[in-house]
């Protein structure tokens, strides 16, 4: 009797240890997994989100998952409008303890509704505060510390710069892509690691760099904003699995940061919206971002959206044509929901 008693006492153990970790995210053939089954991402640009205060994380988050969303992007060296909310110092890379505090809380947050989260790394190029993590010893110990931080957690992955091929003070050479990969590897072998890309759609050349000298766990592209734009993406997605078949290693595409409203020149309709959307999936593409940030031509760049949540959450700084795109995610939310 004893023993049994002590067997289930172990068994509800190990079920509460179970249901702690939350959330998994993997990667099988050319799809994202969560806790095994494969899905579909669809996410939302939440930059500054490790500056957003409980409240307005938790009406965030809430609103998000009721649209249908099941992962956000965050930036761990996000600083903006004069806010610096990044989770590492720009020039050591060690953690800054308040900030990794809030971070560790968002993904908690996300955990609890089976959201997965994107942690982006930036050297930056000046347009939100200062150039960070310019060595390479820097980047590595924020690569480091991170991982080692958040190591319990399994909803979230790393992407280790973001834009990394744009000739400036965003620029990451691949050869250190692959050194930052190993350095998070060695650490937790599990944890997905990417490395973003833009300036155009990625090249076939490109493409096998990432995959043979990075050794990324998926491909993450941002595809060119501008109008017709939408109309293209499941033609790229579908070149790029192609491509990937023939090389022999096929890994998820995945297109977390899309055109957005406020940027410059192309104003995305709602049409622009579904049909990009649409199209990733149809060319099978394993995720998509609804992608906002500041108003360029805005008063101090308000709305500033997801690029500073210090006053106000996301939900309250949409404009109509996003706030439209929701509803239409509302309504189909059954097809976009784990």
């Amino acid at each position: 009797m004893r023993f049994a008693i002590g067997n289930l006492r172990l068994a509800i153990v190990m079920l509460l240890a179970s249901c702690a970790m939350g959330a998994e995210v993997g990667v099988k053939g050319k799809m994202f997994t969560v806790d095994g089954r494969s899905v579909f991402l669809l996410g939302c640009s939440y930059y500054a989100g490790i500056g957003a205060s409980d409240e307005v994380l938790r009406n965030d988050l809430t609103e998000l998952r009721n649209c249908g969303f099941n992962w956000i992007r965050v930036w761990a060296t996000w600083g903006a409008y004069g806010k610096d909310v990044s989770a590492v110092d720009g020039k050591s890379g060690k953690l800054r303890a308040e900030q990794f505090a809030r971070l560790k809380k968002l993904i908690e947050e996300c955990d609890r509704r089976g959201m997965i989260v994107d942690m982006t790394l930036s050297r930056g190029n000046g347009a939100t505060g200062p150039a960070r993590l310019q060595t390479l010893e820097a980047h590595r110990t924020a690569v480091e510390e991170l991982v080692k931080g958040l190591k319990e957690r399994r909803n979230w992955y790393l992407d280790l710069g973001n834009e990394r091929n744009v000739r400036d003070a965003r620029f990451v050479i691949l050869k250190e892509l692959g050194t930052l990969r190993e350095a998070a590897k060695k650490i937790d072998a599990k944890r997905l690691i990417t490395a973003s890309h833009a300036g155009g759609d990625l090249s076939k050349v490109d493409l096998e760099k990432y995959l043979k000298v990075v050794e990324v766990d998926f491909v993450s592209v941002h595809r060119p904003r501008e109008e017709g734009s939408a109309a293209q993406t499941e033609g790229k997605a579908r070149e790029m699995l192609k491509w990937m078949e023939a090389m022999g290693s096929v890994v998820p595409v995945h297109f977390d940061e899309p055109f957005r409203r406020g940027y410059a020149g192309f104003k995305p309709q709602l049409e622009d919206y579904l049909q990009d959307l649409k199209g990733a999936r149809a060319g099978g593409a394993a995720g998509w971002c609804f992608h906002n940030g500041g108003e360029k031509d805005g008063e101090e760049g308000r709305p500033r959206r997801s690029f500073d949540l210090s006053e106000k959450g996301l939900m309250e700084q949409l404009d109509p044509i996003e706030r439209d795109f929701l509803r239409e995610l509302r309504n189909q939310n059954p097809e976009f929901r784990r």
